[in-house]
């Protein structure tokens, strides 16, 4: 038996999955019994694609070189006039290009 399936491992990962799920359902429920959205709830339900996208952006910008700061400036200008398919392959061109020519 491997050293990462011990029962301890096993039963954490489940109690994970079951926390995760109940999250999950109980965010689906709350909104479904209500007849009207409030508007805070609605505000904050707009939020979080931003706030999500902040918690995946943020550390790469953080903890990454030059190379990957520059694609990503480059990503929110494309961002900015085109749609999400050419920014990400600007970003990703702008990177490898980083990558090959400033390292």
């Amino acid at each position: 038996m491997s050293t990462f399936l011990t029962p301890y491992m096993t039963l954490l990962i489940a109690a994970a999955a079951v926390a995760t799920f109940i999250t999950r359902i109980a965010g689906y429920i709350l909104v479904k019994r209500l007849k009207t959205m409030p508007p805070r709830l609605e505000a904050a339900l707009n939020a979080v694609p931003a706030a999500v996208l902040t918690t995946l952006v943020a550390p790469a910008f953080f903890s990454g070189g030059i190379d990957v700061k520059v694609a990503m400036a480059a990503s929110l200008l494309i961002g900015l006039r085109f749609s999400a398919i050419p920014m990400l392959i600007g970003g990703w061109v702008v990177v490898m290009a980083a990558r090959q020519f400033m390292m």
